[in-house]
């Protein structure tokens, strides 16, 4: 009898996996938990969205509304990127190339989202018709509006967290 190669059977192996929705990282097979389903929003059951305590109406002219406040609390890539790679084989990604997915603030920074919270985190997809680029474009004028005064920091987490394709409609801003 012919034996087969390690690389054919591991390859092969994978593919059965893979075609049984599993993917395969350090030598085990995992599960995809959270759904793809939702795109271009996260999956509600593994990132529901977090919000930052700090950040409250009463708070936003001393954090929010603050040129650069963000980044005294963004979270360091070291730490993005390792929860990337863990949420890209949680969201059971054909594609695992890094550079493909943005680790994105559901709740984003600007409107008080956690920084570091993994309920608030997630590999969003630099590809499709609605990307992060285009969620930063939403997000940026959610915070002019809330800094303005014409959309209550609530309203606008909400808006978000609801749909971010839809949430300058929703809130009569586009």
């Amino acid at each position: 009898m012919s034996r087969i190669s390690r690389p054919l059977v591991t390859s092969l192996s994978a593919l059965a996996l893979a075609a049984a929705g599993l993917t395969v990282t350090a030598g085990t097979a995992h599960a995809a938990t959270c759904s793809q389903g939702y795109l271009p929003l996260p999956d509600p059951g593994c990132q529901p969205g977090d919000l930052n305590a700090d950040v409250t109406q009463d708070t936003i002219g001393s954090t929010i509304c603050v040129s650069g406040w963000t980044a005294t609390v963004r979270p360091s890539s070291s730490y993005t990127t390792a929860l990337k790679k863990k949420q890209i084989v949680e969201y059971g990604y054909t594609d695992t190339s890094t550079s493909d997915y943005e680790e994105d603030h559901f709740v984003p920074l600007e409107l008080g989202g956690s920084p570091k919270s993994e309920l608030n985190l997630w590999p969003e997809p630099q590809y499709g018709t609605k990307t992060a680029a285009n969620k930063d474009t939403v997000e940026n004028k959610l915070k002019k509006a809330v800094c303005a005064g014409t959309v209550t920091l609530d309203d606008a987490q909400n808006a978000i967290i609801t749909d971010w394709t839809t949430a300058l409609t929703s809130l009569g801003l586009s």
